[in-house]
């Protein structure tokens, strides 16, 4: 069953979180020097989980309750690590630290659309599992 689309979802929300805030940078700051997830700790580490959460979700796939639980505590990991950039980036006045936002401020809402597919596809099979057992 680890053919399933949410597979491919999931994997890419591993590979999202995974790779791309390490080379993609997520803001810059007034003196010129792009900020990476690797130079914040903090960052990098919630990064790391959500990564470790994808697959884990993945390795779940007999346990589809249990998948659709990971997916939802890892879709309130990326808000917090969104609400994060975008306290970030808004609330520092005068540009103090944040000059210049970066496409890496966009990587958790794509992992939290790629995870809402996948546990959209984990509830079709779900339901379709149930009208099954009703059958029989």
């Amino acid at each position: 069953m680890i053919q399933r689309i949410q597979t491919f979802f999931l994997l890419v929300v591993g590979l999202i979180s995974g790779v791309l805030p390490f080379f993609l940078n997520l803001w810059v700051e007034v003196n010129g020097k792009e900020v990476f997830a690797q130079d914040e700790v903090l960052v990098s580490l919630v990064f790391y989980v959500v990564t470790v959460l994808a697959v884990v979700s993945i390795l779940m796939y007999k346990k589809r309750q249990n998948q659709f639980v990971v997916n939802r505590l890892n879709m309130i990991l990326n808000l917090f690590l969104l609400g994060f950039f975008v306290y970030r980036s808004l609330s520092l006045s005068g540009e103090t630290v944040v000059s210049e936002k970066g496409i890496g401020m966009l990587i958790p809402v794509f992992s939290i659309v790629f995870l809402v597919l996948a546990n959209r596809a984990i509830k079709k099979d779900e339901d379709l599992v149930k009208s099954v057992d009703r059958l029989r």
